[in-house]
Order: structure tokens, then C-alpha cells, then sequence
């Protein structure tokens, strides 16, 4: 396949920047086919739309999805909206005959997220959801590790994602909304670490043991216009009233996996002196592995079948091309280490890859393997509020 792609994007914020940046920049790094053509950025508000467009690159900009979705001209609608809207925007898009790309977690609730992976089935075109940690070259290289057999069998999974952003300063936010978002740091971090361990390990989560949700900070100041700040709404003006913050500040759970290991999962806003925090430790019987993406260039290694005189834990420094690294050899020489932005785009580069009919180096999640992670998500709550195990097959 030789040619061109045009994507159409919704959503013009956070998820947005990284999007649009992703799209700019991979065709410049990867030699892609199809090539990505920056169509048309859909938002609510037509100057900000406008105005984002203008800076990204996109030629066209409109606040009417529903006339993107439905032009011939759309190959490929990429959604970067709140959790609430996914469903209705992926499903039409499905249903025009487009490829689609989601934001995770899939949507606000299990029921969108089942329709969706139903409108999937159904459907002529590829899905693709953005976890994107998987695209790090540290976390490939542990998935690559696994599954050569570098750690044997899997004994113990531990995996938390923290953050510190969620304080009482925070207003009232749309992820702190449970009509918008479904769900507070649990469905937006336990969803990442939930699909990393699975990616990583080869393994699905099938028992949720016990687990624990809360909610710290029950009331937050109500916003008064715009947001703010990307994440934490630094700066937004508020109106000098509160409401009530619907959504969870933590949730814990502990899990047995398809292999027989144990895990566990943990995800917080307020967790004091960590900004992003996504790490995850996985014990064999041969070795172990840890990551922590704060330091993401970086995958630590434990092997058994090093000389006992010199066993430790080994820093692998993952920027070596000539080592077999994931993706760096798009990248930059020998220890200049790659950011978070790299990932949206060695995930767009596989996602062009599959759409033109070729195999990616890393499997790309599509939403049948996000339908999975939410039904851990659900598990996991109905655990916490029933006080009890919960098998997900059940779910």
C-alpha cells in the first residue's frame, strides 16, 4: 500500500497536544505507509479550534463531529474527548466505515465500553486504543524479555501509578466528574498499569481478590469558564462555590493472574512527591524486572543465571539501537534519551503500519483488549463495594 491517510481529530486539549504532535512528527522519524495527512481537528469552541489548528498543523478545524465523521474525506478519526463521549463518537465512526483510534480507558462505563468493542466487531475498520506506555522502549524490551523465557515463570506482579496533581487546591475538573469521566485514578491510571502487566507478562488479570476505593477530597471549587491547566486546572477561575467530586482518589486492588501469579494494582492522585509515577516490578523464577517511567529511559534487571559473585540488579540504559532497543533506531544516538511524547508516536508510526497491511513490532491494543481492562476496572469497584472476590469472567 502506497499513499495517503487523513485523520480526523477530537478533542483539543491535553490529549489533543500529544495527538497532534504524534501525527506531525512520525512520518519526519518513520518511513510510514500510509502517510498521515492532518485533516481536520474537531472542539467545541470554534476560536480556541481554530486557534489550535493554526498552531498544530491541521488543515480544517469545525465544531460539528458528527459532519467529520460522516465526509468521505475522513480515513481515520482519532478521539481524544472525555471518557462520557466515546461511545457515541467511536461508534459512528465505525459505522461510516472508519478506522478508529480511542483514548484510554475505553469509555466512562462497561456498557459504552461493550457497545463499542460490539461496533468493533461488526465494523470494516481497525481500532486502536492509546496505551502508550506500551510504545516506551523500556517496556517493550521487558515484553520482548518475557517472552523469551528471561524470567521464567511469573511469581509476583506489583504495579502502582502515582500522582500528586489531585490535591484540595484542584476545582472541579471533568475527571473529577463521574457523569464525564466514570471514574477517578482508577480508570485513568489503573487502566495504563492494568494493560502494561498484561502486555508485558503475556497474562491476563482473572481474579480481582479484594480491593479498596476512596475518596479523599469530597467537595472542589466550581470551575468558572476555562479549565486551566492541562491536568491539575492550575490557574482556572472559579466561581466561589463548590460541588461534589464524584469520582475515586485511590483505588487499590490485589489480583491473581491466568499464570497463577499474584498482583497488585494501586493508583492515586495524592500521592505526595510524585508527579507520574507509572512503575511496575515482575518476580520469576529465573529473574525479575522493575520499571518506573519518572525514569523511563531506564529498565532494571535481575538474572539468576549471572555468577552469584556479581548477581544484582542490572540498569539497562534503553537507548541503544545497535542493542536491539525498540524504536530507537528512529531516534536519537546511543543515551539521548527519548520523553513522554515518543510514545504517542512510535504508537502512531504501529498504527500506520497495521492500517497498511503490514505487522507491527508489538501488538497494538485494539478495543476488544480495552473491553478486557475494563471489566478489571469493574472488578475491581465491585470488589471494593461488595467486600468480596470477584471472578472477571463473571463480568
Amino acid at each position: 500500500m502506497t499513499g495517503s491517510l487523513n485523520v480526523a481529530l477530537f478533542g483539543s486539549k491535553f490529549m489533543g497536544r500529544a495527538h497532534s504532535n504524534a501525527w506531525l512528527k512520525v512520518g519526519r522519524f518513520f518511513d510510514v505507509d500510509p502517510v498521515p495527512v492532518m485533516h481536520t481537528v474537531v472542539a467545541r469552541n470554534a476560536g480556541e479550534v481554530d486557534q489550535f489548528a493554526r498552531r498544530w498543523g491541521w488543515q480544517h478545524s469545525s465544531t460539528d463531529w458528527q459532519a467529520v465523521v460522516s465526509s468521505d474525506d475522513i480515513g481515520l478519526v482519532d478521539i481524544g474527548t472525555p471518557n462520557d463521549v466515546h461511545a457515541e463518537q467511536a461508534i459512528a465512526a465505525l459505522e461510516a466505515g472508519k478506522h478508529v483510534a480511542c483514548e484510554k480507558p475505553l469509555a466512562g462505563t462497561l456498557e459504552d465500553a461493550q457497545r463499542m468493542a460490539e461496533a468493533a466487531q461488526a465494523a470494516a475498520g481497525k481500532t486502536f486504543v492509546w496505551f502508550n506506555y506500551r510504545r516506551v522502549p523500556a517496556v517493550a524490551l521487558a515484553h520482548r524479555l518475557v517472552a523469551a523465557g528471561a524470567l521464567g515463570r511469573i511469581y509476583h506482579v506489583r504495579a502502582a501509578y502515582l500522582q500528586s496533581w489531585g490535591g484540595p487546591e484542584t476545582p472541579l475538573l471533568w475527571r473529577f466528574q463521574g457523569d464525564v469521566a466514570g471514574s477517578g485514578a482508577h480508570g485513568d491510571l489503573n487502566a495504563h498499569i492494568i494493560d502494561a502487566v498484561c502486555f508485558v507478562t503475556g497474562e491476563e488479570i482473572v481474579t480481582v481478590e479484594g480491593a479498596v476505593e476512596h475518596t479523599f477530597i469530597e467537595e472542589r471549587e466550581i470551575l468558572a469558564g476555562t479549565s486551566g491547566g492541562e491536568i491539575a486546572g492550575a490557574g482556572a477561575a472559579t466561581a466561589g462555590a463548590k460541588g461534589r467530586s464524584t469520582v475515586d482518589d485511590a483505588v487499590l486492588f490485589l489480583a491473581r493472574m491466568s499464570g497463577g501469579a499474584l498482583a497488585s494494582f494501586e493508583a492515586t492522585r495524592l500521592a505526595t512527591g510524585y508527579h507520574n509515577a507509572n512503575r511496575f516490578e515482575i518476580h520469576g523464577e529465573r529473574g525479575a524486572l522493575r520499571f518506573d517511567f519518572e525514569r523511563m529511559n531506564e529498565l532494571h534487571v535481575y538474572s539468576l543465571d549471572n555468577d552469584p559473585a556479581v548477581q544484582g540488579w542490572t540498569t539497562v540504559d534503553v537507548t541503544r539501537a545497535g542493542s536491539g532497543h525498540p524504536y530507537v533506531e528512529a531516534w536519537w544516538p546511543d543515551s539521548h534519551g527519548l520523553g513522554y511524547e515518543h510514545s504517542f508516536i512510535n504508537q502512531a508510526s504501529d498504527i500506520l503500519t497495521d492500517i497498511g497491511g503490514r505487522q507491527p513490532p508489538f501488538a497494538l491494543p485494539d478495543f476488544a483488549d480495552a473491553l478486557q481492562t475494563q471489566r478489571v476496572l469493574h472488578a475491581a469497584i465491585e470488589s471494593a463495594r461488595n467486600r468480596s472476590p470477584v471472578d472477571v469472567a463473571d463480568i
